[in-house]
């Protein structure tokens, strides 16, 4: 299997940059709270009272979506809306020890970071626009069909695992607790992308390794033709 963006988005967006982990051998019942109120603490100690509109990360993120037509305080990037119900609530409830994880090192960069089950992916997926034949999954309510020209996951089925780029994954491939191999994407878009994604690895790379002896494979992907294989 492989992982890349099409040649188009790198054309439209030659700042991205893509950090990449896959992952096999996940234990869901790994006990990650320490890890959880750590970052969370750094989190807090990083953005002070900085409002997450604030972020040149996320303001990177709302004028990719202003491009590609979208309102970016109507559809937000998934690191702005984790930092948004963060600093309301003052912490993220837990779900799953991976995606706990991936959520908590997310707020800390303010980089969206998706986290896709692979057993529910066929042949590869790329990032790339919709054709308008890709089905999509939300977490309730019916299949939806997105709109020609919109940023998804794809894969070599069609089946798109999430809308809107960094917007909105699929229940359909969604971790859960039978999930074995996962494959884990954070995307960023402004001026030093590169270096803060690799950083962003770094952090989060050892987190994963250390769920019950995890298996791990992992790159950055910051120009085009970039592609990582797994």
């Amino acid at each position: 299997m492989f992982f890349r963006h099409h040649e188009e988005i790198w054309s439209a967006f030659p700042r991205l940059a893509a950090g990449v982990v896959y992952v096999r051998g996940i234990d869901s019942s790994c006990d990650v709270s320490h890890e959880m109120l750590r970052l969370m603490d750094a989190a807090r100690a990083k953005h002070g009272e900085t409002l997450e509109s604030e972020l040149p990360e996320i303001q990177a993120w709302r004028r990719a979506f202003t491009t590609l037509g979208l309102k970016p305080t109507q559809y937000r990037c998934a690191s702005e809306s984790l930092l948004r119900r963060f600093r309301k609530e003052g912490y993220i409830p837990p779900l799953h020890p991976l995606v706990d994880l991936c959520n908590a090192v997310s707020i800390l960069y303010a980089i969206p970071i998706a986290v896709i089950d692979l057993a529910k992916v066929s042949g590869y997926l790329e990032v790339r626009r919709a054709r308008g034949n890709e089905i999509y999954t939300p977490f309730s309510g019916p299949d939806e069909v997105p709109e020609v020209g919109e940023v998804v996951f794809a894969d070599a089925t069609n089946r798109a695992h999430a809308r809107r780029w960094t917007n909105r994954q699929s229940g359909f491939s969604a971790v859960s607790p039978s999930t074995s191999s996962a494959l884990i994407v954070a995307e960023a878009l402004h001026e030093t992308a590169a270096a803060d994604v690799r950083a962003l690895l770094d952090t989060l790379s050892p987190l994963v390794a250390g769920m019950a002896g995890s298996e791990i494979q992992s790159c950055v992907i910051s120009s085009a033709g970039g592609r990582f294989d797994f």
